[in-house]
C-alpha cells in the first residue's frame, strides 16, 4: 500500500487543544500524523487569544478556572513563569515562550518526533497566530531551513 503523505484528507491531520497543551493523548495523536500517515511537519500554533490571559492572571494570584480548563491553565502557566523569570512581561513575548516551550516538549517528550527531525524526515515548527489580521510568525522551528518560510 502507498502511503500519502498525510492520509490525503486535505493534506492536513489537526490535533487541537487550547494553550496547545501537549498530554498524552495529543503526543499520540500527533506521533500517529507523523508515523502511520506520513506528516512531514507539526506546527504548533499559538495565537493571541490563547490560555494566556488566564495564566497570567492565576500566576498573578487569581481564582484559577474550575473543572479541566485548570489543567490547561496550569500547564501554560509554567510559561508565563519562565517568561517572566526572563524578563518578558508582555503578553506577545509570553505567548512566544510557551510556543517554544511547546515545540521543544514534542521534541523532548517523543522519539518519533525527534527521530523524524534527525532523520531530516519531519519539522516542527511553532509559530504565533494574530487572529485579527491573519498573520503568522514563525518563533521556533527544529528541521526546518529558514529558507524556506516566507515570512512576508
Amino acid at each position: 500500500m502507498k502511503r500519502t503523505p498525510c492520509g490525503g484528507l486535505g493534506d492536513l491531520f489537526v490535533v487541537r487543544t487550547a494553550g496547545h497543551v501537549a498530554g498524552a493523548e495529543v503526543l499520540g495523536s500527533i506521533e500517529h500524523g507523523v508515523s502511520v500517515l506520513g506528516c512531514p511537519l507539526v506546527v504548533v500554533l499559538g495565537h493571541d487569544s490563547c490560555a494566556i490571559a488566564a495564566a497570567c492572571a492565576a500566576a498573578d494570584g487569581g481564582r484559577a478556572p474550575a473543572g479541566f480548563v485548570r489543567d490547561v491553565v496550569e500547564r501554560v502557566t509554567k510559561s508565563v513563569l519562565a517568561a517572566r523569570a526572563a524578563g518578558h512581561g508582555q503578553a506577545e513575548e509570553i505567548l512566544h515562550e510557551h510556543i517554544r516551550h511547546t515545540v521543544d516538549l514534542l521534541l523532548d517528550r517523543s522519539r518519533v518526533l525527534a527521530e523524524g527531525v534527525a532523520a531530516g524526515r519531519l519539522a516542527v515548527a511553532g509559530l504565533s497566530y494574530r487572529l485579527a489580521g491573519g498573520s503568522a510568525q514563525l518563533v521556533a522551528s527544529h528541521g526546518l531551513s529558514r529558507a524556506a518560510v516566507s515570512t512576508r
